[in-house]
């Protein structure tokens, strides 16, 4: 389990549920359903953080909830 932020919207132009990880640059997932897209985000962060171990790069701390102005 992911300890980031998700945040989980329908996209009408994809016919999609999205779901994205902001902490993550460019960390997000489709699915058919709310769940499914929860789903395939949690497996794709889950490589996100695996391939930025192995290239050394920075991975950011879950900051938990984010504001928003």
């Amino acid at each position: 389990m992911i300890k980031y932020e998700v945040i989980l919207y329908w996209s009408a132009e994809d016919d999609a549920f999205i779901a994205e990880v902001p902490e993550l640059p460019g960390c997000m997932a489709d699915g058919a359903t709310y769940y499914e897209a929860l789903a395939n985000v949690e497996q794709i962060a889950q490589e996100w953080l695996e391939t930025a171990r192995e290239l050394g790069r920075e991975i950011p701390v879950p900051k938990g909830k984010l504001v928003y102005a």
